[in-house]
């Protein structure tokens, strides 16, 4: 057994990593972690549990976690390895040996390097040290200041301990094996200027001066544009020695001039053709102005989705600022998103120099000798460098001019984010054309009249093409060849979403085959996971669904998920769930077929799991809606909800996809899941009665038949009844109330009868059949005692107490929901709210109007805090009414 702090927070066994849960339980062990054999106590654990102002009930949350992770030790034999969470005071301590956590063994083997006296000695300990990270350390933690802090404390010495390990490689005369380890912790930490100013005399002592001088301008350059100062001492120093080792060299007479001194002056042009019909971003032409202008050496990154028209953004813009570079344009296709292969380095640059008027036979073999002249060449000229279709940031740094003057535009369907972290790179964004410019693209190729004719239908064909400027050039070219079609005939034809996509296609240019060219460069993970997302039921999804899909970890999930949001694949709009755009959408879904088949069983799995969850917060101690079938398939994570709020909001989240899930399940035959899911959420149906759940329910009840499941048809008809009545509809609500609770009692389930009896007599309670409603309200309490179940006593005794209300029987009213307030659970607020409500009007039928008013405020406190709104206002009516009557 270990405990990993170095990447992200483990409890890893012989066989494999243990799920811990949410974000909260891994922060609660990290803390531990972190004071290890130390008591820590709660007001501390509450600081790094929030990211920020802690809820009132954060020590109730605090303690369920605690028992959790407990439970979690003991089930995986911690007691035999001498680890013990236990309880001290208002302090916890996680008692354990120290060898077992990464973090100590790290620390000790850096203190051990650093009193060796043999260099050899120091990097074997040191190389054993840095092996214990893998990745930011408390990775998957809650974003605290005292978490933050600490994985900033260890991350310091994480890069303290690359900068010895590089300092005694350069003892044993290795510089290339000191500038290797340097190079990759000064592209991620660009500003630290000890990492640069050691990486700079680790090339210089390797025989690579250019490489360093060039990276001490870059720090330099960063630094001056970022923070507005000037290098530092150390950063300075080396600099110095760098050139104080050159100045020998230069002194020495050589025997030809340098290629550049010998190379005549040339103004390149190597731009494509303008684009034609080029319409709208003026917001982001302006953006790119401003990004370019007054910037050192500027780099900007056009980033956009397949077919947004970056590469005709970046070639326009080249065009308009023709004279804000007088030296000349170069260009150059990478391919980075294309059926052929990406040229070399060494030809791109070939290419450059050649331009530059470098002559053929004066172009160095080697792809670095090419790349040192060419930023010599550019040093002090005005170039504009356009590299279109990159693929990634190291197929781009290579290509970079030299000197402040230049300007380099890249463009890419990744964002590059390497780029912007080493190269101070600034993001222009290309986003989907709206309405108003999609229609102007339209008129450049149809003419003004024709677009102008039907302005509707050109409006809704942009939204049925994304706003993708490819997209819309297909459909305009399709429409330029039919002359007689009206723009509404395309809409109709685009509509049907299983030919879209074939519609926008035109020979070798489309939405298809640019999707597809972007889908080939991800990662086998990403694109295992894309295909897996064409299998969804609804039109967004959190790492949860997406692991489900993928049959993978919500932690591995949001990684691939973060990959496509690179490539413009997917967007984040709402934090922690993901949205393709349509079109991509439906590119997802026609490669689904190449998906694992147990993807969507999976996803139904997870739902109905996280169902349970979900209604076991948002309705505490209420009877769960179903049991899991036998051969449900535990997901490797599932969620958590900390209170009803974040149950509800999951509900609303989801709901789209649930529905999709409920067919999906009937179309492959699983019955068993379909009617579970159809009621998994029936909190947000009693919350938002009217939003029409009929159809659900109905779907529901089709499958539970299907299945001959009498207690499944007695749940649904029970919930779709009373869903019903709520609509104004009680002749049909009665027909499915009416067999309810003859269902359960077939299937023997006393709880589920007691349910169904309550609900059917509500209603029959309020068509007017009040003695026959009184005497089955009765008969529910009786059934729900008998059962012993507290949920379903209070559920009964509620609605009796309502009953015994519209007769005027006060006394009993009161009586029924005085027991029923002593059965009814510390957490289930909603339930509390209602009965309060209840209690209020029965105290002011009797005349205790003063208790009556308190009942009814802490009605309005407890339903407010729930977010019960229909309680809330319901019981501010009744206060009015009685302030009124006093």
């Amino acid at each position: 057994m270990e405990f990993r702090l170095l990447g992200s927070v483990a409890l890893v066994t012989e066989d494999g990593d243990v799920a811990l849960g949410p974000a909260k339980r891994s922060s609660l062990l990290a803390m531990l972690l972190l004071r290890p054999n130390g008591a820590v106590n709660v007001t501390q654990l509450i600081d790094a549990l929030w990211e920020d102002e802690p809820p009132t009930h954060a020590k109730t949350v605090l303690q369920g976690h605690v028992s959790r992770l407990r439970a979690l030790l003991a089930e995986h034999g911690a007691e035999a390895y001498g680890v013990e969470l236990a309880t001290q005071g208002s302090a916890y301590v996680l008692r354990i040996p120290e060898s077992l956590v990464d973090a100590h063994r790290f620390e000790e083997l850096v203190a051990l390097a650093g009193v060796q006296r043999q260099p050899g000695d120091a990097v074997r300990m040191l190389r054993e040290a840095l092996s214990y990270w893998q990745g930011p350390a408390l990775t998957g933690t809650v974003h605290s200041r005292p978490l933050e802090a600490a994985a900033g404390g260890l991350e310091e010495l994480r890069l303290a301990s690359v900068e010895a390990l590089a300092s005694a490689y350069g003892a044993l005369g290795e510089h290339g094996r000191a500038a290797a380890v340097l190079r990759t912790e000064a592209v991620a930490h660009p500003l630290r200027e000890s990492l640069a100013a050691a990486l700079m005399l680790a090339l210089g002592r390797a025989g690579r001066q250019s490489d360093a001088i060039d990276w001490y301008h870059r720090t330099r350059r960063l630094l001056a544009e970022e923070l507005g100062v000037d290098p530092g001492e150390a950063l300075a120093e080396a600099y110095a020695t760098l050139l104080r080792a050159a100045e020998p060299a230069a002194r020495v007479p050589r025997p030809a001039l340098p290629v550049e001194a010998s190379v005549p002056f040339a103004a390149p042009e190597q731009l494509p053709r303008a684009p034609r019909g080029f319409t709208g971003r003026g917001a982001e032409l302006t953006d790119l102005d401003r990004a370019v202008g007054g910037v050192v050496a500027p780099l900007c990154l056009v980033t956009g989705p397949a077919g947004v028209g970056k590469s005709a953004f970046a070639v326009h813009w080249a065009y308009e600022r023709r004279a804000d570079f007088p030296d000349g344009r170069l260009f150059a296709d990478l391919r980075g998103f294309s059926d052929t292969p990406a040229p070399e380095t060494a030809a791109v640059l070939r290419e450059f120099l050649l331009a530059l008027g470098v002559p053929a036979l004066r172009i160095p073999e080697a792809a670095d000798a090419r790349g040192a002249l060419f930023r010599s060449l550019t040093a002090s000229r005005r170039l504009l460098v356009v590299l279109d279709n990159a693929r990634s940031s190291e197929q781009v740094r290579p290509l970079l001019p030299g000197g402040d003057l230049c300007a380099t535009v890249v463009t890419s369907r990744d964002r590059l984010s390497g780029l912007i972290a080493s190269d101070a790179a600034r993001p222009v964004p290309l986003g989907h054309l709206p309405p108003a410019a999609s229609a102007a693209l339209l008129a450049t190729v149809l003419g003004e009249a024709r677009v102008a004719a039907e302005p509707a239908a050109a409006e809704r064909l942009a939204g049925l093409c994304d706003g993708l400027p490819l997209a819309l050039r297909v459909t305009a070219a399709r429409l330029a060849e039919r002359p007689q079609w009206k723009l509404d005939a395309m809409v109709g034809e685009l509509a049907d979403e299983q030919v879209r996509l074939t519609l926008l296609d035109v020979e070798d240019v489309g939405v298809s085959a640019a999707l597809r060219l972007t889908v080939q460069q991800l990662p086998d993970s990403a694109a295992r996971m894309f295909r897996a997302l064409g299998l969804h039921t609804g039109s967004d999804l959190d790492r949860f669904a997406a692991g489900a899909l993928a049959g993978t970890s919500p932690t591995h999930a949001s990684a691939d998920l973060d990959r496509l949001a690179a490539a413009h694949l997917l967007t984040e709009a709402v934090p922690g769930r993901w949205t393709p755009h349509d079109l991509v959408r439906l590119y997802a879904r026609g490669i689904a077929p190449d998906a694992d088949p147990e993807g969507l069983p999976r996803l139904l799995d997870h739902y109905l799991y996280t169902g349970l969850a979900a209604d076991a917060a948002a309705e505490p101690g209420s009877q769960p809606c179903y049991s899991l079938p036998a051969d449900a398939r535990r997901p490797a994570a599932t969620r958590e909800f900390e209170d009803r709020a974040a149950a509800l909001d999951w509900y609303a989240a989801e709901r789209p996809a649930l529905e999709g899930a409920v067919a999906a399940a009937a179309a492959l035959g699983l019955h068993d899941r379909a009617w579970r899911l159809a009621l998994v959420q029936w909190p947000l149906m009693l919350m938002r009665i009217g939003d029409g759940w009929t159809p659900l329910l109905e779907a529901g009840l089709a499958s539970a038949e299907h299945e001959g499941n009498f207690d499944a048809q007695s749940r649904t008809r029970a919930l779709l009844g009373w869903v019903l009545h709520e609509e104004g509809r009680d002749a049909e609500a009665l027909v499915h109330l009416e067999k309810a609770p003859i269902l359960a009692a077939r299937a023997g389930d006393t709880v589920s009868e007691a349910i169904a009896y309550v609900n059917y007599a509500a209603v029959l309670d309020s068509t007017g059949e009040h003695e026959r409603a009184g005497l089955l309200m009765v008969h529910a309490v009786s059934l729900a005692d008998r059962a012993a179940h507290p949920s379903t006593q209070v559920l009964t005794l509620q609605h009796l107490a309502t009953h015994c209300l519209k007769a005027g029987e006060y006394d009993e009213a009161l009586a029924h929901t005085v027991r029923a307030g002593e059965l009814v659970t510390p957490d289930a607020v909603v339930v509390r709210a209602q009965l309060q409500i209840v209690r209020g009007e029965a105290l002011a039928g009797v005349g205790r109007l003063d208790e009556a008013a308190d009942q009814l405020k802490r009605a309005i406190v407890a339903a407010d805090a729930a977010g019960f709104t229909e309680g809330s206002v319901r019981a501010a009516e009744r206060l009015s009414r009685l302030s009124a009557d006093r």
